[in-house]
């Protein structure tokens, strides 16, 4: 077992991890964090993305270990801290951007990075960051819509939670 100590939506954290388990795994099954989805094991669908230092990553992807010292923030760490949505979770509900929900969390994730890099883009733009997530409900009109509403109206926003300076041990 090894000791890691992070920050993960504002609050350090510290855990001790079997060194093969994979960022995703302590997200949802030792910080009981279940926004953030498994749904392929392969870095495929994108369900599993999260904020690592301010970039969106696939959780799938990355050890436990590696994000020692490092700030992670979820899909439960971005809405304001009053419980107000974040400005692309809005844009998803307003515009219909998701029905099963499952893809969701990763959407969001990618969305926002998107618009961090890019304050207004094109909806082939949208659809081509997007590719790494998958979505097997919606078609995507809903979810270009939901960027291209969020873009329209302010961009992507502040992350909200990450300011909190909490502690936590798993």
């Amino acid at each position: 077992m090894t000791s890691i100590t992070l920050r993960v939506n504002g609050k350090q954290v510290t855990a001790s991890v079997e060194p093969r388990l994979l960022l995703v795994e302590l997200l949802r099954e030792n910080l009981h964090l279940t926004g953030t989805h498994v749904g392929c094991d392969t870095s495929q669908c994108g369900a599993c993305t999260v904020f690592v230092d301010g970039a969106s990553m696939k959780s799938c992807t990355m050890l436990a270990v590696e994000a020692d010292g490092r700030e992670v923030t979820t899909i439960e760490g971005i809405a304001a801290k009053d419980g107000t949505l974040h400005p692309m979770q809005a844009a998803f509900k307003e515009c219909h951007g998701l029905q099963c929900g499952f893809c969701t969390p990763g959407m969001v994730i990618s969305s926002i990075d998107l618009l961090k890099r890019k304050k207004d883009p094109s909806e082939h733009e949208i659809r081509e960051w997007l590719e790494g997530n998958i979505c097997r409900c919606t078609g995507y009109h809903g979810i270009v819509k939901a960027v291209q509403h969020c873009a329209k109206n302010g961009g992507a926003g502040a992350v909200g939670d990450a300011t909190k300076k909490e502690s936590t041990n798993a």
